[in-house]
């Protein structure tokens, strides 16, 4: 997989670019199968995953204590046999009287549990930005960049037997089974730090799901309904019974993410109001009561308008594994002057001491004078529950303060003691307030506040580019992550959608794992991770790296019982007060020097300027300035002025400004002291940032379940929805239904047989719009001797005769699963025999994944075999979502990207040109030949091992896909290198250890093709 770096002197050339990504050395994850070899190696049989539903009773509001209300379904049952007595019938009728609720849905009570599969999970992809990035500036390329663990064949075969580095995962697949298989499989039960739920809000189906990676105006209409089975079949799962359904939906899910959580654990839960009481009562029920952490109101944009009140807030449900042992961590908001966090700091001080309201318009502005320090007073009072506060006890007692002695009120007492309000009052932290003592708060001791379960500015649309139809706002996980995981933490999101909880984690250095029925969601998540830049965070521990945490801005924590206990303030009072003793001697000194004529002409001055402005424009300097004491009384510490009046003796103003030069002096030392011992609050939302270093996301793998396989020798379970007595109106008992645990034999069998009699009637439409009809086609899917193979018979062109139509069967034909694709492992299962018995082999499919397609195209040499999607409105799970369509081209055969190589040059350097590519489209059922510039994206693995296709170069023709990384990585990686990344033609690339490339081509629905080309001689 090595490149080599371009010859001659370029800008850049031998210098390592500043990019780097957070790996994980100290965790750890299994070995799951490489898709391409998934039928080599065994995966070990585990027998389903039994769950018990807890036997906590469902919440019921009780209005009697006698409960009396359990009774009730006795007594309906008696009332159907023989009249009730009055005392029976008195007892109904309160009952009916009272509608006593409580949450019940159809089929609740008769479910006791329920059984996963811990389906074996797939790596199809290995993606590395770093890679991709080495790669366009022309460097070296090794596979510890993508965290492959490079292991020999005989140990990469024992599938989940080895410990290997940790990469994060994108997994496409049902969340039960995927997080059933992390439990139970990958031993990752209790240690998951962080779940994030944002199930579906309501039953439409449009605002759930988005067909293409381009279409984000999702409408209802049929066009632009999802042609993916398996978003199909979550999506009928969810809402079959309507609300019931969902309901058991979401409890079967949140059962197993209980188990995959860490004892100090969380999970978040997004939802709107809809729903917001019903999930409420389930996570109640799952994680019990006693385990909600908070209920989360978060302002979202705009609100439907309706005949009432519109609605304007989402919210986020927070419930712990065990609230005893939650981890949190405290996020703050920077307070906001007259506004968030700041509406109390109503006072301000001057640098002389002077103490007044703010005017609004410096409140407006925000612009305060220069040295002045913005504050808030509080009651310095408080009752305590551990000890007694009121009168007789230790706190209750007077505190003389400016010739006024002050005591608690009623049964208060002092928030410290003696001592401490002592050293509050000398370091100038009370203030008085009417009759009453208060604590002096300045704005900068705490410049922050904590966050609320109030969160106002999570509204959309604040530079958030929207890639998917139900995208969540960054900040809202954010938030959640950072209150509940540190640094190198697990997080999972069983609902991926545009991948904003791993984009997210990955941004804060956490671990993630992110589940998706949807290819589309897929594909986006893929280009939204591959193509991010983030902030390089400064590491606390390099020796531990991002397990030790980051290196956060820290703001000061100045509390009262920090100041009042600080005895290093002692020595200062004990310095400077015979100072101000001393100036404020001189002061009165000078003060005796006043005439009583100046004195009148002086308390003029104050009368006019009250006549003029108000009493209200009356400031305490005022008063002080130009109200002097009488001659003998002279000024306390508390009344000596702020500044001087011009008509003031000279010795009086030396006097007074020497004095508050001494008060300055003794403030300076004291507020040093003060912060100087203050604690300091770590910002877990504000790490300090290394600005010479871009990151990018680390390696993370593109994983897919491994469809269950078609079994005919299972029993079928069957369901019934009984309904017993919620207060909405509804039947008894709904429809009978069959619960499919898996594919059971007789849905097999069924599905099978449907699908032989459509393709015997229709047969297979090829890209040069020939038809093929088989003559005959007879299924061998049962007794045993089918190899996976599941019909098999003999065609011709349509419109030629058989010559031999009773002959031995020449085409074999193979099913893919309803829901899930074909997969390299059937395909490889099934070569071998089919080669042995036939000249043609069909591998007919809803979907199929790139190993599978590079497996087919490895072929046989005595074997042709050919790829055909069958039209999705054909599979029963689509029966009435889609129209009827005529009974034609209902099997049609794909080709493989048009895909050319040129090379070697003289330098023995590659390239690969992707010309175009056959797109299946299912809205009108035609395979369209697509040029290069309409594909999603495409990639290139330069030394494809085989196994697991390894991504090198991603292009996407969205040309401003990496434009952030452009910017950042500019003059060392050329501009002309990005730019090819939106382009039909590769970089240059040398033959690797494996002499042989891959290409692989996401089309507009996430679905993928993929080609392999060997490299040097006649393969290239």
């Amino acid at each position: 997989m090595a490149t080599r770096k371009k010859k001659g002197n370029s800008e850049g050339e031998g210098r390592t670019a500043p990019v780097a990504d957070y790996r994980h050395p100290e965790a750890t994850r299994k070995n799951n199968p490489p898709a391409k070899i998934a039928a080599d190696g065994h995966v070990p049989l585990l027998p389903k995953a039994e769950y018990s539903y807890s036997p906590r009773l469902a919440p019921v509001l009780r209005f009697d204590p006698t409960g009396s209300a359990d009774e009730l379904p006795e007594l309906l049952a008696e009332a159907t046999r023989r009249p009730l007595n009055e005392a029976e019938a008195w007892a109904l009728a309160e009952a009916l009287r009272k509608h006593e609720p409580w949450l019940e849905w159809a089929g609740k009570r008769e479910a006791k549990g329920f059984a996963v599969d811990p389906v074996a999970l797939h790596i199809h992809e290995r993606v590395s930005a770093q890679a991709i990035l080495k790669v366009a500036a022309r460097e070296d390329v090794n596979r510890s960049l993508f965290a492959d663990p490079e292991q020999e064949y005989n140990e990469a075969v024992q599938f989940y037997k080895h410990e290997v580095d940790w990469s994060n995962r994108l997994i496409l697949g049902d969340s039960l089974q995927v997080m059933s298989s992390l439990a139970r499989r990958e031993d990752l039960a209790g240690k998951v730090q962080m779940i994030y739920i944002d199930p579906p809000y309501g039953i439409r189906f449009g605002s759930n799901f988005q067909p293409q990676v381009g279409t984000r105006q999702v409408r209802d209409a049929e066009a632009d309904l999802t042609r993916e089975p398996e978003t199909v079949k979550a999506y009928r799962d969810t809402w079959h019974l309507g609300v019931h359904s969902y309901l058991a939906y979401l409890r079967d899910r949140l059962v197993v993410a209980r188990e995959l959580l860490a004892d100090s654990g969380s999970i978040f839960v997004q939802i709107g109001d809809e729903n917001l009481h019903r999930v409420r009562a389930i996570l109640d029920e799952v994680f019990g009561s006693v385990n909600a952490i908070a209920l989360i109101a978060m302002k979202k944009t705009g609100g439907a308008t309706g005949e009432y009140l519109p609605g304007t807030t989402d919210y986020i449900l927070w419930y712990g594994r065990n609230q005893q042992h939650t981890k949190f961590r405290q996020i703050h908001r920077e307070r906001k002057l007259g506004g968030s966090g700041g509406e109390a700091y109503t006072g301000v001080e001057t640098p002389t001491g002077l103490r007044r309201r703010l005017s609004a318009d410096e409140v407006e502005s925000g612009v305060i004078g220069d040295k002045h320090r913005v504050f808030r007073l509080q009651i310095v009072t408080s009752q305590r529950q551990d000890r007694p506060s009121g009168p007789g006890s230790a706190m209750h007692f007077p505190v003389s303060f400016r010739g006024r002695n002050f005591s608690p009120a009623g049964t208060r007492g002092w928030s410290t003691t003696a001592d401490g309000m002592d050293r509050l009052g000398r370091a100038e932290r009370l203030e008085t307030s009417g009759d009453g003592l208060n604590y002096v708060r300045y704005f900068s001791d705490f410049p922050v506040f904590p966050l609320t379960n109030f969160w106002d500015d999570t509204q959309a649309g604040s530079g958030m580019d929207k890639m998917y139809v139900v995208q969540t706002m960054s900040k809202i996980i954010e938030r959640c992550m950072l209150m509940t995981t540190d640094p190198g933490d697990l997080v999972l999101d069983p609902t991926c959608g545009s991948g904003t909880t791993a984009y997210v984690a990955e941004q804060w250095g956490r671990r993630w794992i992110t589940i998706d029925t949807s290819r589309v969601a897929i594909a986006i998540a893929r280009q939204r991770l591959l193509t991010a830049k983030y902030e390089y965070y400064k590491l606390k521990d390099e020796s531990k790296g991002v397990a030790g945490g980051f290196r956060y801005k820290t703001v000061p924590h100045i509390t009262l019982k920090s100041i009042a206990q600080n005895t290093n303030l002692d020595p200062i009072f004990a310095k400077h007060e015979p100072i101000l003793d001393a100036r404020l001697a001189d002061a009165n000194a000078a003060l005796e020097q006043v005439t009583g004529k100046l004195r009148q002409e002086l308390r003029m001055k104050l009368a006019l300027k009250q006549k003029q402005e108000g009493k209200k424009a009356i400031t305490d300097a005022d008063r002080r300035r130009w109200d002097l004491p009488e001659k003998g009384k002279g000024w306390q510490h508390w009344e000596v002025p702020f500044d001087t009046d011009p008509d003031w003796p000279e010795t009086l103003k030396k006097a007074v400004e020497a004095y508050r030069a001494a008060w300055r002096a003794k403030m300076d030392e004291v507020n040093a002291c003060i912060a100087a011992n203050a604690d300091q609050e770590e910002l877990v939302d504000q790490p300090e940032i290394d600005r010479k270093i871009t990151r990018v996301s680390g390696p993370f793998t593109v994983e897919a379940v491994q469809p269950p396989e078609m079994s005919l020798g299972d029993a079928i379970e069957v369901e019934t929805g009984q309904f017993a007595g919620e207060p909405e109106e509804l039947e008894g008992t709904f429809v009978i239904r069959e619960v499919q645990m898996g594919d059971t034999p007789q849905n097999v069998e069924a599905y099978l047989s449907k699908m032989v009699d459509l393709l015997r009637m229709d047969g297979v439409r090829f890209p040069d719009n020939k038809q093929r009809k088989f003559t005959r086609l007879d299924p061998i899917y049962a007794g045993g001797r089918s190899d996976g193979i599941h019909a098999e018979g003999r065609w011709v062109n349509e419109g030629e005769a058989d010559d031999d139509p009773q002959g031995p069967a020449t085409v074999g034909v193979v099913f893919g699963p309803q829901y899930g694709p074909i997969t390299a492992k059937m395909v490889e299962e099934v070569i071998r025999p089919a080669a042995r018995r036939y000249d043609d082999l069909v591998f007919a499919g809803f979907s199929f994944d790139g190993p599978a397609q590079a497996a087919i195209e490895e072929g046989h040499p005595r074997l042709r075999i050919h790829i055909a999607h069958i039209r999705p409105d054909v599979n029963p799970g689509m029966n009435g979502l889609l129209k009827e369509q005529p009974g034609s081209q209902l099997f049609t055969v794909f080709g493989r990207p048009r895909t050319k190589v040129e090379g070697p040059d003289k330098d023995g350097m590659y390239r690969i040109e992707m010309q175009g590519v056959d797109i299946y489209d299912p809205v009108t059922n035609n395979i369209v030949d697509t040029g290069a510039a309409k594909v999603a994206a495409w990639f290139v693995d330069g030394d494809y091992d085989g196994r697991t296709f390894c991504i090198t170069q991603a292009f996407f023709p969205d040309r401003s896909a990496w434009d952030k990384l452009s910017k950042a990585l500019n003059g060392v990686v050329d501009p002309e290198r990005f730019e090819a990344l939106s382009g039909t033609v590769s970089l240059p690339f040398p033959a690797g250890k494996h002499k042989c490339a891959a290409v692989k081509v996401i089309d507009p629905r996430g679905n993928e093709v993929m080609r392999v080309h060997p490299l040097g001689g006649d393969g290239r």
